[in-house]
């Protein structure tokens, strides 16, 4: 029931609840305190009564006179009662069982005892006398027992219409309570609703909505700062979902472009077989090349959810890089360009992925260097990281395309005309997912005609090795 109701809600119940515990608290308090004061002022009464009838009995001649004085005492005083006996005979007094039975004695400084007599409620005390002789018949002395009671219905109507008053207070400070409970939770709350609804102005035409961050109170700004966090990735995000949309779309529709042309051309008239063959094996290479986007990017979507490597393992990144120099022998040979590997570290992650992340910028580098060139490879282990760089000389990257090296798709020529590239723009894109599933990262530098890109991998044991 509790988790139904709103915030604004719990807080006005809370808050009320505390409110009436703590008034009904203090009526109880109050009720409880102007009791045991009247009590205390009938027991001071009672004992004032108590030392008069003492000193009447004392100056009484004769029980004629005892009689009259305390039927003044009586009635001059409203609501008092006196009940005097000398051993079980009485001396003063109805013979009606009026009093309590055992009432507390004066002497102990107990408390008065209540009880009720009809209509009547009555708080008594009880006493020894000391009589004198001339009282005593016979000159024997025989013990005088006081009973005194006064009625309290002045009191008690006191305390009703004190209680009732409280009750009525008590109920009025409540509901107050409550109304200013429920202003002070919806006053309180309202940076919430500020922040509800920027939220509710949040689409996907429009992310650039943020909470308020200064106008919310400290409790709420870590909760407005994380939503802001929250936000810029979703537009971060969105922004690049967006780019990738557009540039996976551009790139699919080349190829699906030159397979429909191609198509359409060679069924427009009839072909020798050898033309149709042509057109086969150039459509084959287009497929191939759809083929491999579509594996590459089902491979940046699996490193993107965070996949297991594979096959972990000690690689020597030496070792790995002789081999792609042999894979990629022919390409250099035929622009004459000069491959070289320094240095030595073994590093642990899975070789086939590590090996295609040398491979990309191998391959970019080759793609992109004069002829007679040089691309050189610079492997070293320092503190904690080992560094496997790749530079070689060329046309450079311009400084604002740098951020954005490694998007997919992404391409320093705006233009995506290079005939001699069959790349689909993924390469560096699927690099850095292969270092953040190792736990490293991959970082490129360019300046001066000299172009450089750097794996950085955690940990890893330096050797020794030999120029290539």
């Amino acid at each position: 029931m509790l988790s139904r109701l709103s915030l604004t809600a719990r807080l006005t119940a809370f808050y009320t609840l505390v409110s009436a515990a703590v008034l009904v608290g203090m009526g109880f308090l109050v009720s409880n305190a102007t009791g045991r004061h009247f009590v205390e002022l009938d027991r001071d009464y009672l004992l004032d009564k108590i030392g008069l009838v003492q000193q009447i009995v004392r100056e009484a001649p004769s029980h004629e006179v005892l009689s009259a004085r305390l039927d003044e005492l009586v009635d001059s005083h409203r609501g008092l009662l006196i009940g005097l006996r000398r051993g079980d005979e009485p001396v003063y007094g109805h013979e009606d069982p009026l009093f309590f039975a055992r009432l507390p004695g004066a002497s102990t400084g107990a408390e008065p005892a209540s009880w009720r007599l009809g209509t009547q409620t009555l708080r008594g005390l009880s006493a020894q006398l000391e009589a004198p002789s001339r009282l005593q018949p016979g000159g024997m002395v025989h013990p005088w027992h006081l009973s005194i009671a006064v009625d309290t219905v002045h009191h008690a109507h006191f305390m009703t219409d004190l209680q009732q008053t409280l009750a009525l207070y008590l109920l009025g400070a409540i509901l107050l309570s409550g109304l200013l409970g429920w202003w002070a939770a919806r006053r309180g709350l309202a940076p919430l609703r500020v922040m509800k609804e920027r939220a509710m102005g949040v689409t996907a035409q429009k992310l650039d909505q943020r909470m308020p961050v200064e106008a919310v109170p400290l409790e709420l700004a870590d909760l407005a700062h994380s939503l802001n966090t929250m936000l810029d990735r979703l537009q971060s995000a969105f922004v690049r979902l967006q780019d990738f949309s557009s540039d996976l779309a551009h790139e699919l529709r080349t190829p699906i472009n030159n397979l429909l042309t191609q198509t359409q051309v060679s069924l427009a008239q009839k072909r020798e077989a050898s033309a149709y063959q042509d057109i086969l094996a150039s459509n084959a290479e287009e497929f191939q090349r759809l083929g491999r986007m579509v594996s590459d990017m089902l491979f940046l979507a699996k490193t993107e959810n965070g996949i297991e490597l594979p096959h972990r393992e000690s690689i020597s990144l030496h070792q790995e890089t002789q081999a792609l120099f042999e894979f990629y022998e022919a390409v250099a040979e035929d622009k004459h360009i000069r491959l070289l590997v320094t240095g030595e570290a073994r590093v642990m992650g899975d070789r086939l992925m590590i090996r295609r992340a040398i491979g990309n910028l191998l391959s970019n580098a080759l793609r992109h260097s004069p002829a007679h060139a040089e691309v050189h490879v610079t492997i070293e282990t320092r503190g904690d990281v080992t560094r496997l760089c790749l530079s070689n000389s060329g046309p450079g990257i311009p400084p604002e395309a740098l951020p954005r090296l490694f998007d997919r798709f992404f391409r320093v020529d705006k233009s995506r005309s290079q005939p001699q590239s069959d790349g689909t723009g993924l390469g560096l894109s699927i690099t850095q997912a292969i270092m953040a599933a190792h736990g490293g990262s991959v970082s490129a530098h360019s300046e001066d005609g000299s172009t450089c890109f750097c794996l950085v991998f955690p940990g890893g044991v330096p050797s020794t090795a030999s120029p290539v």
